[in-house]
């Protein structure tokens, strides 16, 4: 079977899920599964299997159990994307074949909508649900996207990330049965905010980052493990840990971070300054990066990672990689709303694993948690 065979596949039990699911069952549903075939759910074999089996399982409930009142279609936007037989239009599936055709694709949905609001009064309009079956980048590009709805649109999309990638960290569950159950059981539109990076010089950003944005040691190994990816086998985000641990320091030199910590209100928390091998900022606490690592561990949204020798790096590198960094002195944590950071060397930062050189002139910078605009998937709580 190859990787399309396995996205169709996949997507055939995915719309029988659609066209049950209680989700907005008073209004016309209307789906888009954007799927990227090359993502390691679809093409590894073992992971692949495991998949199928959950899919069978969890259609097979839709169809037997759940009646959904209203009605649920595929969208314009996935039946024009089709230019073969159709079949694929059909399931509502359109499978990414370039870099940012997710994005495009929510662009599209969107004008979609705008053309398909209500023309009468009493009119329901149709309810938008993407669905995304990737990794990290693939949800990166659809959420950037989604960032930008405009405000009569807001009540009217939601978004579902299946963990398909070899990272799932930006998924909206790690395991693919729990993140089905948010289709299959009844589930309410949740709103998530992003971290935006905003440069001194303008000439770069603004970026977002839906899971975690940081800077330094973390976004060395994220760079090194896209641009070795296809050349390395499996997973060789934690092999680049490795090697940063002995080498990061000595191709990018780590000077002094001034770091100041602001609350909602624009309050000054607290400020600092270290030596840091990394910084992490977080839309919440309790969140990991590079396939599972929890750089988050607690209910702070902020983790900064002092240099420190060698010797030191070896013996706490396992504590950082299982989450029992917290109560480290080496470890500073803390929850903010905004922090201003400056620094006088060029440094790479990374948006869930999209990563960017910052220059001298970029500083400072400021990371910035926005408002809730994504509208995410929840399961009801009575």
């Amino acid at each position: 079977m190859n990787d399309i065979e396995a996205v169709e596949e996949f997507a055939t039990d995915l719309s029988e899920m659609c066209t049950h699911t209680p989700l907005m069952a008073e209004r016309p549903l209307v789906w888009t599964i954007i799927a990227n075939p090359k993502a390691g759910g679809f093409t590894i074999a073992k992971r692949w299997k495991q998949h199928r089996e959950i899919l069978r399982t969890y259609a097979n409930r839709a169809r037997n159990t759940i009646q959904r009142p209203g009605p649920a279609m595929p969208s314009q936007t996935a039946l024009e994307a089709d230019h073969g037989t159709g079949r694929l239009g059909a399931l509502g599936l359109i499978p990414t074949l370039r870099p940012n055709h997710a994005g495009d694709l929510v662009r599209r949905l969107i004008d979609e909508a705008l053309a398909n609001k209500p023309k009468h009064p009493g009119e329901r309009s149709p309810f938008y649900l993407i669905i995304t079956a990737g990794g990290d980048g693939t949800s990166l590009e659809a959420l950037t996207a989604l960032y930008h709805l405009p405000p009569q649109l807001q009540n009217s999309f939601a978004i579902l990330r299946l963990p398909m990638g070899t990272g799932n960290d930006g998924a909206d569950a790690r395991d693919l049965d729990k993140a089905l159950d948010l289709l299959v059981h009844p589930s309410n539109v949740q709103f998530m905010p992003a971290v935006e990076l905003q440069t001194a010089s303008k000439r770069k950003g603004p970026f977002l980052a839906f899971n975690i944005l940081s800077i330094g040691l973390d976004a060395f190994v994220t760079h090194m493990t896209n641009k070795m990816k296809g050349h390395l086998p499996g997973d060789s985000y934690k092999l680049w840990v490795d090697i940063a641990t002995l080498f990061y320091d000595r191709i990018y030199h780590v000077a002094t971070m001034q770091v100041e910590a602001y609350d909602k209100q624009g309050k000054l928390i607290t400020h600092f300054e270290k030596e840091l091998l990394l910084l992490a900022f977080g839309i919440s606490g309790r969140r990991t990066y590079g396939a599972g690592i929890p750089i988050l561990p607690d209910d702070h949204n902020i983790c900064g990672v002092e240099e420190m020798p060698l010797l030191k790096k070896l013996k706490l590198k396992k504590l950082f990689t299982s989450g029992q960094h917290a109560n480290r002195s080496e470890a500073h944590m803390l929850s903010a709303t905004k922090l201003v950071v400056h620094y006088s060397e060029p440094i790479l930062a990374q948006m869930d694993g999209e990563p960017v050189l910052l220059d001298r002139e970029d500083f400072p910078i400021n990371l910035v948690l926005t408002e809730p605009r994504i509208p995410t998937l929840r399961i009801q709580s009575y």
